[in-house]
């Protein structure tokens, strides 16, 4: 069986350039296991055989390794310090803003960054640029369209504003897609873009295993202007934070040091 596993996974990165080496491997190897039983394969060579074969086949293993759980505003509390503290500090001394919010499954989080901009800062130019492995739930984030529940932590006034209701889903206002930009993106193979202001990328990195965190906190350093703000998710404090030139600017938001 670990053979079986171990040749999949190297032919998963000749196709796919995604190497779930990098994941971390009992919690990655379940969630492919429990997917390739599902769909009746006794070996993983034989699931794979079928994903060559199969694009809907393909489409739900590579959706199945992203865990596309969102909701906008989540964790509200980081909301408030990300609207009362690191923006101002951020646009204290320029009126344009480039944010990546990188692995942004269905879309909430970068929606969320812009209607912030646009509420309370709405001098700001900004560039959001959104990425994600998964083709699938990019194109969903640019139709801007949600169930209710998504929206739960959303200030009513704000939902009303920046959304329209119909037949139970809540559209996004078209005017607040103007700033964004979806492009789908592997956070372990892909080039970074450069120069940002702030990077958001939250619940994703407890998925990685210490290499790839390593490895993305690098590049995530390198790609942040001088005093830019990396901010991750509630389970993803950085323990070194100085070993990527970072140092501690709130909870779970980390400055790059001059």
């Amino acid at each position: 069986m670990d053979n079986d596993y171990i040749q999949f996974i190297s032919l998963i990165n000749r196709k796919l350039g995604i190497d779930l080496n990098l994941y971390k491997k009992a919690q990655m190897k379940r969630r492919i296991t429990s997917l390739k039983n599902k769909r009746g394969f006794d070996t993983f060579l034989a699931y794979y055989n079928s994903l060559e074969q199969n694009d809907d086949l393909l489409k739900e293993f590579v959706d199945r390794l992203t865990i596309n759980v969102s909701e906008f505003y989540r964790n509200p509390k980081r909301w408030d310090i990300l609207k009362e503290k690191v923006l101002p500090y951020l646009v204290k001394n320029k009126n344009k803003l480039t944010v990546w919010s990188a692995a942004c499954s269905t879309g909430e989080e970068p929606y969320s960054i812009a209607i912030l901009l646009e509420e309370y800062f709405p001098q700001i130019r900004y560039k959001i640029l959104a990425t994600d492995i998964d083709e699938k739930v990019l194109n969903n984030s640019e139709k801007g369209l949600y169930q209710e529940r998504a929206l739960k932590d959303l200030p009513v006034i704000l939902k009303n504003k920046y959304f329209t209701k119909k037949d139970n889903l809540y559209y996004i206002k078209e005017s607040l897609k103007q700033g964004i930009t979806f492009e789908k993106h592997n956070l372990l193979a892909d080039l970074y873009p450069q120069n940002l202001d702030l990077i958001v990328c939250r619940n994703v990195l407890i998925y990685f295993n210490d290499v790839a965190k390593d490895m993305l906190y690098q590049k995530f350093s390198k790609s942040l202007v001088q005093n830019g703000i990396l901010f991750v998710g509630s389970t993803e404090q950085i323990f070194s934070p100085q070993a990527y030139h970072f140092s501690i600017f709130d909870t779970f938001f980390y400055k790059k040091k001059e």
